[in-house]
C-alpha cells in the first residue's frame, strides 16, 4: 500500500496555497545574492534554518540559490533534521513512499534507504515525521530549485556524531547527491546575547571544531555528524548569511538564530 506523508505545517510555517507558495519561494530566491568567491563552487552539503519563512526564509534562500547551476545534476537529497515533538533514538525514516507539499509530491528514494538497513542506528518512525517541521519546510525550496530528485528524509534524535557520519557515508554518492542539514541556532535569548552565542557557534562550524550542544543549535546532532563527514571528505564550509528573528519578523527580547552554510570541496584535495 502506497504511504504518503502529508504536509503538517503548510499554511503555518509557509503558505498553504500552491500559487502563493511558489511566488513566495521564488521571491526569496530572487533576492539571494549570487555566489562569488570560493563559496560559488558547487555545494555538496548545506546547513539551512527551519523557522517560518517570514523569519528565516531569506537566510535559507541564500543556501538554496547556490543550487541553481545544479538543477539537473542533483537527483537525490539526503535531508536530516532534528526531532521537535517525538523523542527517538538514532535516526529514523518515515516509512512513507512520498512526501507531499502544496507544490506536489516527492518520491522517497527506496534504493538509497535499502542501503541503510544494515545500520543499527537507523530505524523507522512514522510518528516522528508526522508533525515534524524541520524537514518539511525545506521541501518547497528543493522543489523549486531542483528539476527531478528523490528524497532520503531522516529525523535525527539521540545519536553520536560518528553514527550520523556513518549514515552520511552510506549515502554520500557523487555530484547527484546533496546533503541538507536543517538547523536553527540559539533559541529565546535576548538579541545581543544571541548574536554572541551564534557567532561562536558559526565559528565552530566554519572551523569544523568541537561538538555543538542543542542550546547552540537545535540541529546540533546532525550538524556534528556533518562536520565529522566534512573532515573525512575534505569539505570546506562557507558562511552565506546569518541573522536572527529580531532582524526579520520578531521582537528582540527572545530571538532564534539562523545561518546558511555551504560545504564545498576543498580545492587542495581535488584529485
Amino acid at each position: 500500500m502506497h504511504s504518503i506523508r502529508q504536509p503538517a505545517v503548510a499554511g503555518i510555517f509557509y503558505p498553504g496555497q500552491a500559487a502563493v507558495l511558489s511566488r513566495t519561494v521564488r521571491a526569496l530566491l530572487s533576492v539571494a545574492a549570487p555566489a562569488d568567491g570560493p563559496e560559488a563552487a558547487a555545494p555538496k552539503a548545506l546547513i539551512v534554518p527551519h523557522a517560518g519563512y517570514e523569519y528565516s526564509g531569506a537566510t535559507a534562500a541564500l543556501a538554496y540559490a547556490r543550487l541553481e547551476p545544479l538543477r539537473s545534476v542533483i537527483h537525490r537529497v539526503v535531508l536530516l533534521g532534528p526531532v521537535h515533538r517525538v523523542p527517538v533514538n538514532g535516526l529514523v525514516l518515515p516509512g512513507a513512499d512520498t512526501f507531499v507539499t502544496p507544490l506536489g509530491q516527492i518520491e522517497v528514494d527506496q534504493d538509497a534507504i535499502g542501503g541503510l538497513k544494515r545500520l543499527r542506528q537507523v530505524g523507522v518512525s512514522p510518528a516522528a515525521h508526522a508533525l515534524e517541521h524541520s524537514l518539511e519546510v525545506q521541501l518547497p525550496f528543493l522543489q523549486t530549485v531542483l528539476e527531478d530528485f528523490k528524497l532520503v528524509p531522516l529525523a535525527v534524535g539521540d545519536a553520536t556524531p560518528a553514527e550520523v557520519a556513518q549514515v552520511l557515508e552510506a549515502l554520500w554518492g557523487g555530484p547527484e547527491t546533496l546533503i541538507v542539514v536543517s538547523s536553527d541556532l540559539s533559541h529565546f535569548l535576548p538579541y545581543h546575547a544571541a548574536q554572541a552565542v551564534d557567532q561562536d557557534t558559526v565559528q565552530r562550524i566554519l572551523t569544523l571544531s568541537g561538538s555543538l550542544t542543542h542550546a547552540q543549535a537545535c540541529g546540533g546532532t546532525p550538524v556534528n555528524g556533518l562536520m565529522l563527514a566534512a573532515l573525512q571528505h575534505h569539505l570546506r564550509p562557507h558562511l552565506l548569511g546569518q541573522c536572527n528573528s529580531g532582524d526579520t519578523a520578531g521582537d528582540k527580547n527572545r530571538v532564534v538564530g539562523y545561518a546558511a552554510i555551504a560545504f564545498t570541496q576543498d580545492q587542495d584535495h581535488v584529485h
